[in-house]
């Protein structure tokens, strides 16, 4: 669905997406905008499935298009499937043709007064829900909970804008009655129990209110700040605070301030604001304070695709920072992986005393996906405080053998310790010596070893030796998972890998997967190839049966891509791309 700002694209989208859900389908519903603050053109894709789905499918098989202006700045991204079925608004000043679209003969064009249609009805500036109505009659959409949705999504505001919106609905209801009907392409589907719907964001949100995150710092920055602005109603209601901060220098340093007074605490950012949080997360490492931030990533560099997805901050999320800085650095892959990527990120942070880093992404964050709500539980982990003993010759940063030692509140007797950017010893008294230095710059690292051991969060799919194994991270797992699916289902034998702790690595279970394929596949939206020249960091792929798959992001890794790539590579077709250092 395509139009400009004001259009409804993403309200259309939202209700669609609702009833479904309240249907027991499985949806997945992704939006894209243009860079504009206000106004501009915005499109979102609805997947509809039985059937479990992974990602937002390739070709629409339905487009619905207010403005071909609109949709002509994104090309390249809203692609209809050659034989789809397309609903335009015929008062559209701008003309377009099948053959503009690349369609087949069996593709269907259909002309509607979709504006016409919601002013005659009574209910002028809806044409969205004229065109909901039409999808409605043509292709077997649920109804009775469509109705019931709109009436919940309009109805709060007042009863009579409920009933006027139903009155929209209800004429494209009556004029997609009278359209050719299209039996063979139907949604055909079994109502089940309803299922919860959400995005990344809120996920995340929740994520972090249900590890005992009490305090939240930010600034709003495109695509996270639908994190900040749950918690801001949601934290005051759990005994919370939140701050919005003037910039994302100040968010950090608020976020360091709470977490040294005791609370659990975070922000979030994308690309530009980590950044300048660098310093910062540095002051976090040394003092050993715990600490989530949230990155959800965006097209780059500078201010470059505000709305847009790229897996493209991984060395800075991984690397970016001056002196031997450790920290963890996690990947959320969908909508319930952000639930427990970030109550993971919480534990980490708070059991080792270290910032931890989760790379989301505009696609994973922004998008709305249904699960299980039975599936939001996970294990709470809390930091380590002193006991009544060690409060009587407190040392802050008391060698340990994992070392994380205990963290005494403000306040606390005996619990009073000095704290700064400076090197320290146990006590937290300054000192510059060498053999300090090198001994606590051991004691930070060595969490590193018991986190990883403990935490090998990856996932791995298909089976267990395979002719090619593909490795990718983030949210190219749903095109990749669906692309291995449908090799499988073809008698191809593909698997693939997909780390969740990006550092430190799960370097062990990469090696025994990788013992088990023939061929190595690496896919990646960043365009220098990132994430193929960090595996390469710590390990030794073997450049005679490696092969990458990169491009930059703007447009999500579709299953098409994957699927071509492994076509190739079993015929012996694919050209091995060498990538520079």
């Amino acid at each position: 669905m395509v139009g400009a700002g004001g259009d409804g694209i993403v309200t259309m989208a939202d209700v669609l997406s609702q009833a479904a859900a309240r249907d027991g389908l499985n949806v997945l519903k992704t939006e894209a905008y243009g860079p504009q603050i206000r106004g501009g053109e915005s499109s979102s894709v609805v997947r509809l499935s039985g059937d479990p789905i992974y990602e937002s499918g390739d070709g629409a098989d339905v487009l619905v298009v207010f403005s071909w202006a609109d949709f002509s700045r994104f090309k390249g991204e809203c692609t209809p499937a050659r034989n789809a079925v397309v609903l335009s608004d015929e008062a559209d000043p701008v003309a377009r043709t099948p053959e503009d679209l690349g369609l087949s003969a069996d593709a269907v064009w259909i002309k509607l007064p979709f504006g016409k249609l919601s002013t005659d009805s009574g209910a002028k500036g809806s044409k969205n829900l004229v065109g909901l109505g039409v999808l409605t009659a043509l292709f077997g959409l649920p109804e009775g909970t469509l109705r019931r949705a709109i009436v919940s999504r309009f109805g709060r505001k007042k009863a009579a804008v409920g009933e006027m919106a139903l009155k929209a609905f209800e004429a494209g209801l009556l004029l997609g009655q009278t359209l050719p009907p299209m039996p063979e392409r139907r949604l055909a589907f079994t109502p089940g129990p309803a299922k919860l719907i959400m995005s990344g964001n809120e996920a995340t949100a929740i994520g972090a209110l249900h590890a005992g995150c009490r305090y939240f710092a930010g600034y709003p920055i495109t695509p996270s700040t639908e994190i900040l602005m749950f918690l801001d109603e949601w934290l005051p209601k759990m005994g919370g605070s939140l701050v919005q901060t003037e910039d994302e220098l100040s968010a950090i340093g608020a976020v360091l301030g709470a977490s040294f007074a005791g609370e659990k605490a975070m922000t979030a950012t994308s690309g530009p604001g980590l950044s300048l949080m660098t310093e910062m997360l540095g002051l976090a490492s040394m003092a050993e304070l715990p600490c989530v931030v949230v990155n959800v990533q965006r097209g780059g560099p500078s201010t470059g695709l505000p709305t847009k997805s790229e897996q493209s901050d991984l060395f800075q999320a991984v690397f970016a920072g001056h002196g031997d800085m450790p920290r963890v650095v996690l990947a959320c892959s969908d909508v319930e992986d952000s639930f427990h990527t970030t109550v993971d990120a919480f534990n980490i942070a708070e059991e080792y005393q270290i910032p931890v880093i989760v790379l989301s992404d505009q696609l994973v964050a922004g998008r709305r996906e249904t699960f299980d709500p039975a599936s939001l539980v996970h294990e709470v982990r809390e930091r380590r405080l002193p006991s009544a003993e060690e409060l009587t010759d407190y040392h802050r940063y008391k060698e340990t053998p994992d070392g994380v030692s205990p963290m005494a509140r403000p306040g606390v007797k005996g619990g009073i310790y000095q704290t700064n950017g400076l090197e320290h010893d146990e006590e937290g008294s300054p000192g510059s010596g060498f053999l300090l230095h090198e001994e606590m710059n051991a004691k930070r690292y060595r969490k590193l070893r018991p986190i990883r051991d403990a935490h090998t969060f990856h996932r791995r799919y298909g089976p267990e030796d395979a002719e090619i194994g593909i490795l990718c991270w983030g949210s190219s797992k749903g095109a990749v998972r669906e692309a291995v699916r449908h090799a499988n289902e073809r008698g191809q034998k593909v698997a693939a890998f997909v780390p969740q702790m990006i550092y430190p690595f799960p370097k062990k279970e990469l090696e025994a997967f990788l013992k088990g394929v023939k061929q190595i596949l690496v896919v990646e939206l960043s365009y220098s190839a990132q994430f193929y020249k960090y595996l390469r960091t710590f390990l030794d792929l073997p450049a005679e049966r490696t092969h990458v798959y990169k491009r930059s992001g703007g447009k999500n890794l579709t299953v098409a891509e994957v699927d071509a790539e492994i076509v190739a590579l079993l015929a012996g077709e694919r050209v091995q791309e060498r990538v520079s250092a």
